[in-house]
């Protein structure tokens, strides 16, 4: 088993994900939460408001108002990183078969591995705080082409987070690395395909866990 602390810094503004109603983000939680406790979790976190309209993709926040990404959208970003680079002939990627399992039962995130309770990565930001992007979203319907607008809070570059990945098996980190060094072309939060949450990354340290002692 080996963890490593990870440094990301975003080179382009990265937008919030979750949806701004509580009962959208309810519901989807219900789905992807483990147990009902976490969901209750994650809802309040959500907050009140401003972010109840439904159009509005937010970021949750901690006790402290702090804006954060949940620990599993990391393991998210994994998953589509390897997915992206599994048909690159050469890649790491495209020599494992089942990557989602290896995923979610080898490979761990946590703000601080020494202590696993813990799921809130808080995102670090410049002193211009939480912003907006608002852009339009194009759609061919039966009635004819429709433009909506889309709004998402938004972080700006500069910006920086760090966590620690575990994994079980040593030999999993040059994979790790290569879904690390994905996020330079498309990174973490809404309208990634346009560059928005790119991000660099560095090791800070490699450090022994006690999480499972």
């Amino acid at each position: 088993m080996i963890t490593k602390h990870i440094h990301i810094d975003f080179i382009d503004d990265v937008l919030g994900t979750a949806p701004g109603d509580p009962d959208i983000h309810g519901s989807y939680v219900s789905s992807k939460a483990p147990d009902a406790a976490t969901k209750e979790e994650e809802i309040a976190a959500i907050g009140e408001d401003e972010f109840r309209a439904k159009g509005k993709t937010i970021f949750p926040t901690d006790e402290s108002g702090n804006p954060i990404f949940w620990n599993y959208q990391i393991k998210g970003f994994f998953k589509s990183a390897c997915a992206a680079q599994r048909g690159l002939s050469g890649s790491k990627s495209s020599k494992i078969k089942a990557y989602k399992k290896k995923i979610d039962l080898g490979i761990f995130v946590f703000p601080d591995a020494d202590d696993p309770s813990s799921r809130a990565i808080k995102i670090h930001m410049t002193k211009a705080g939480v912003g907006e992007c608002q852009r339009p979203l194009r759609a061919e319907t039966m009635q004819g082409p429709r433009v909506a607008i889309a709004d998402s809070d938004s972080i700006e570059k500069g910006s920086w987070i760090e966590f620690d990945v575990v994994m079980l098996d040593d030999g999993d980190w040059p994979l790790v690395s290569e879904w690390l060094d994905y996020g330079r072309f498309n990174g973490l939060g809404q309208w990634r395909n346009s560059g928005k949450g790119a991000f660099v990354w560095h090791e800070i340290n490699h450090k022994p866990t006690t999480i499972f002692k």
